[in-house]
């Protein structure tokens, strides 16, 4: 089976590498063009890209897909080249473009994506993060038969997976990519032997993994400690959950909700700092963070940052 693979980050770079370990005949890579990243902001190959290179694929970075839209050359020199490489399915994982109709017709088995969510829940961009987010009990992947909607295919595989209380975007993506790579490895032994059984989703349960903008790093004390902890792990590693102090800010990187209630008036409010973390109040509860950065300074256990940050007990954050 000859498969065109679609995607872009270290999730997708995972499937990749499984397809390639399995065996499976892969002509064909697209994924995003380069990004500036880093501090020199230097053009920087996608991990799916740095993978199929060093492997000898074929890599295709359009702009767009659409032949109608903005980047129609791209467009259509990426069909010719879709088109050469005589494809009976194409995979796609995090590949960060809409396919047209004209992709999701062009191979004899159509395309099958890997969603980091139990579908119909959390569809969208961020599917990992909101779960976190959203205080889930469990997560898992999906191998879907592409449509023209967002998430909206038949299921063709599922595995779930618990979501622990310490899990943070981070821990959870790596173990969701390794089970992403080994279920579309099986589903395509599945699809080649004509076995795979679509299920439809369910009309009831549907929700939205909105995109994660940078503004949501900010911290609203008036929340619960439970809310803010898991919105804590939620962002780590981007954006990262940060306040402020006297102008400054400061990343959040751990910390842990805790019972009790504070006397001060202001939500936000430093209660305690020492060795065992800075305990602050919440609108319900406190939170005792342990891990903290200053801005351009390094990640540090909370003794460590207050040995350079003076953060006294009535300091109120987020002002």
């Amino acid at each position: 089976m000859r498969v065109i693979f679609a995607g872009t980050p270290e999730f997708a770079r995972v499937a990749l590498e499984k397809l390639h370990a399995a065996g499976f005949d892969v002509p064909l890579v697209l994924t995003q063009p380069d990004r500036p990243a880093g501090r020199g902001m230097k053009l920087q190959a996608s991990p799916v890209k740095q993978f199929a290179l060093a492997h000898g694929i074929t890599v295709a970075q359009p702009h767009g897909l659409r032949l109608d839209g903005k980047y129609p050359e791209e467009a259509a020199a990426a069909r010719a080249a879709i088109e050469a490489a005589r494809a009976d399915v194409m995979v796609v994982a995090a590949y960060g473009l809409i396919l047209p109709q004209w992709v999701l017709d062009a191979f004899k088995h159509g395309c099958l994506n890997i969603h980091a969510s139990l579908l119909p829940r959390w569809r969208g961009a961020a599917p990992i993060h909101r779960a976190i987010e959203a205080g889930d009990a469990e997560t898992g992947v999906t191998i879907m038969q592409m449509d023209a909607g967002l998430d909206t295919g038949d299921m063709l595989l599922v595995e779930r997976l618990p979501i622990t209380a310490t899990d943070t975007t981070a821990s959870l993506h790596d173990r969701l990519a390794e089970i992403g790579g080994r279920l579309i490895v099986e589903a395509l032994g599945l699809l080649a032997g004509g076995r795979l059984q679509p299920v439809a989703q369910p009309a009831e349960g549907v929700t939205y993994a909105h995109k994660i903008e940078k503004q949501e790093a900010a911290v609203d004390w008036s929340g619960s400690a439970a809310v803010i902890e898991r919105r804590i792990r939620a962002f780590y590693p981007f954006p990262g959950a940060a306040t402020v102090w006297q102008g400054e800010s400061i990343k959040l990187w751990q910390g842990r909700a805790e019972e009790g209630s504070s006397s001060a008036q202001v939500p936000g409010s430093v209660l305690a700092a020492g060795p065992e973390g800075i305990t602050v109040s919440c609108g319900q509860g406190v939170l005792r963070l342990t891990e903290l950065q200053r801005a351009g300074g390094k990640r540090l256990p909370a003794a460590d940052f207050l040995r350079g940050f003076d953060l006294p007990p009535g300091a109120v954050l987020g002002t």
